[in-house]
């Protein structure tokens, strides 16, 4: 930390590692302002409102700063001394409660849950890159000053009390609130930071990925296919040498192989908007990539020559999000929590709607490309460089850019699409070899542990981190925390979640189970969203947050120990949990689904076959309240059967198929800690799948 960001820091160690004490005369451990920065708090909005469910809304922030927040008070019968909070993955609305019109809305959890929800701008324009204000405000300064006064107006609406406070955030808000955990005491109780990076995790996820996708992109179905269940169990089987290699490199890496399904979808995710700040740290590596020894340009293999575009063109035509959808086409901000803090990073995010989104080509560079940019040669923006999502056909559509920039565009201006920097990124990984406790590089050291390629001047990803968290995380954090991780996690390994644990570890020693947990959730991938890209293939981990939360705070408030971490090896990369319930623990059912006692049946049009599924809870995890069939695969689980609370089921269920063809009947299994079916909080869910090859 530096001497700046160490004088700002609320409530840091003092000089002899002891805390600073949380005081303030008459307000029972609430502390107004301790930061200096946020001197004037205020309230312009205050009142009574009915959805989700009725409470008193507190809208304010304070005097001199961007800071603003939005605070959601139950009735005074309903309120039992806490408050949750909410920490996004970069500095974005306070009013994002209020737009979610989902069964798992945070507002109304918090309130069924006794606590009152609380969420910040993060510090508003002083949060975002190239403001100038100091970093640590939008890392956890301005959420915390804004937890400080919360307990103010929750004390003039309750009475003098001090409120519970638990912040929970995922992916960049994953590191933020660790970072908030780590660098401040008294501001928090408890944490639940989800789908977290580790310091190396930017860019190397993206980087690693986006090579495979593009090596692997006419083998990717064919992988698919063989990790599915019936499958051959031979990911390898087919794949020429290169793409081998690239295969294996990124599974060691962490990617976990299950998540191939979705590679039609992945896209670069966060990458695009990350891709602008890896040039400006390290521009020299984009030319060594092509020039100089040891890196993959330097001698590029049959599939790196093909790939490479250099396109030069005139622009056809400006096209807005309204042409686009005009066209067809829908451009969103970039959409899912992504770790290091680039989450719906994008131009259109202004909400200007004369702002270019993309461009028509005069003619187009003949081939797909996922991720280039489009260099300007001509007109009032020559000189820029815009970075581009995707390229197809003739439409060219811009990544995150500066919206004064795409303003300065005319048709007819002198462009070349350019690929050559994302090809050269997406081995960046290879030069950026950490220390011994990062084993998923090991593939990279030779036998004497030294890097095998050139390695660039510096680690960029713990400059991420920080950036992000504010520092970059030891694992010495204030209160308790439980950390939920899921296993098809593509953006976020699920190795990092071990790798924070370590961390934890090395702090605390025997102490670490008094203070932390951390929980997997197998079938979820990165968003935290109720709806999920594949529903046959995965599930929304909202149910376990929920649980996280409101067992973290019943071990704080009562001493109530929550379930035990999940059971589980990284071998080469990748986490492995046990097949049973009994082994395996933390918060989930774990399913065993077969069709006529396997995972595959080839049968005839018509013929019967029977699914059985087992299924079972760890102990303590609730009772199972629902059963869900999907027999075609669609995604839709139409059938549903009446089931006795418990933590054990075992059912069965007989179908036949009209049509020749491969089908995956998918069962998926819901439990409840309170065995609570009516309630849509707390449900926690896993999928199963097997295959039917009819003829």
């Amino acid at each position: 930390m530096t001497e700046a960001a160490a004088n700002n820091a609320i409530h840091t160690a003092a000089p002899d590692g002891a805390p600073v004490a949380d005081t303030h005369p008459g307000r029972r451990g609430t502390t107004l302002d301790v930061d200096g920065f946020f001197k004037d708090p205020y309230v312009d909005i205050d009142e009574w409102r009915e959805t989700p469910v009725r409470h008193r809304y507190l809208h304010g922030g304070f005097n001199g700063t961007d800071t603003r927040f939005s605070v959601y008070l139950p009735p005074a019968e309903q309120y039992q001394g806490r408050f949750f909070q909410h920490i996004t993955p970069v500095p974005d609305s306070e009013y994002l409660a209020q737009l979610d019109t989902g069964p798992h809305n945070k507002i109304a959890f918090a309130i069924s849950s006794g606590a009152y929800f609380l969420e910040t701008n993060g510090g508003g324009t002083a949060g975002t890159p190239g403001s100038g204000a100091d970093p640590t405000i939008a890392a956890y300064r301005a959420n915390a000053a804004a937890a400080r006064y919360s307990r103010v107006l929750a004390m003039e609406s309750y009475g003098d009390h001090r409120p519970y406070g638990y912040a929970f955030g995922g992916s960049g808000g994953g590191f933020r609130t660790i970072g908030g955990a780590e660098n401040t005491t008294g501001v928090w109780d408890g944490v639940v930071p989800y789908v977290i990076g580790s310091p190396t995790a930017i860019p190397n996820v993206f980087t690693v990925r986006m090579h495979a996708q593009r090596v692997l992109r006419n083998s990717l179905d064919r992988i698919v296919d063989a990790v599915e269940p019936g499958g051959s169990g031979d990911m390898f089987a087919g794949l020429d040498p290169e793409e081998r290699e690239a295969l294996l490199e990124v599974t060691r890496m962490g990617f976990p192989p299950r998540s191939w399904f979705g590679h039609r979808t992945m896209g670069m995710h966060g990458f695009s908007a990350l891709y602008g700040g890896l040039t400006m740290a390290d521009p020299g590596y984009f030319e060594d990539f092509w020039t100089k020894p040891g890196y993959l340009g330097f001698e590029a293999p049959p599939s790196l020559t093909r790939d490479r575009v250099q396109h030069r063109c005139r622009i056809g035509g400006l096209l807005t999000a309204a042409d686009l959808a005009a066209r067809g086409h829908v451009v969103e901000p970039l959409a899912g929590q992504s770790q290091g803090g680039v989450d719906d990073a994008w131009v259109g995010s202004s909400g200007r709607n004369d702002v270019p989104v993309a461009v028509r080509l005069e003619h187009g560079p003949g081939k797909e490309l996922l991720g280039a940019e489009l260099l300007v040669n001509s007109g009032a923006a020559e000189g820029a460089r815009i970075a581009l999502l995707t390229v197809a056909d003739d439409l060219a559509v811009f990544g995150p850019t500066d919206s004064l920039v795409l303003r300065q565009l005319r048709t007819g201006d002198e462009v070349m699409v350019d690929n050559s920097g994302f090809l050269a990124s997406q081995t960046y990984h290879r030069h950026q070899v950490p220390g011994p406790d990062y084993p998923v590089w090991d593939q990279f050291r030779d036998t004497d542990g030294s890097p095998r390629y050139p390695q660039r001047p510096m680690l960029v990803g713990p400059l991420f981190a920080a950036a992000t968290a504010g520092t970059v995380q030891n694992g010495r954090f204030d209160g308790k925390m439980i950390v939920v991780e899921c296993l098809l996690d593509r953006e976020a390994f699920p190795w990092q979640a071990d790798w924070y644990r370590s961390k934890v570890q090395e702090q605390l020693g025997e102490e670490t189970a008094d203070k932390f947990r951390l929980w997997y959730v197998d079938n979820a991938l990165h968003g935290d969203s109720e709806v999920q890209e594949r529903p046959t293939h995965t599930v929304s981990y909202l149910g376990v947050l929920e649980q996280a939360l409101l067992d973290l705070s019943a071990w704080v408030e009562q001493g109530v120990e929550p379930l035990a971490s999940t059971s589980y090896d990284v071998i080469d990369g990748q986490v492995v949990v046990p097949p049973t319930a009994a082994e395996r623990g933390g918060p989930q059912p774990v399913l065993s689904l077969t069709v006529d006692g396997h995972t595959r049946a080839d049968v005839a049009t018509g013929e019967d076959v029977t699914l059985s599924v087992a299924a079972e809870l760890p102990a303590q995890a609730g009772s199972i309240t629902a059963v869900e069939w999907d027999l075609d695969g669609h995604g839709h689980f139409p059938h549903t059967e009446a089931v006795a609370p418990g933590s054990r089921l075992d059912t069965s269920r007989t179908c036949s198929f009209p049509r020749p063809g491969i089908y995956f009947p998918a069962v998926r299994v819901t439990s409840q800690r309170e065995a609570n079916a009516g309630t849509p909080f707390g449900r926690v869910q896993n999928v199963a799948r097997v295959r039917v090859v009819v003829s």
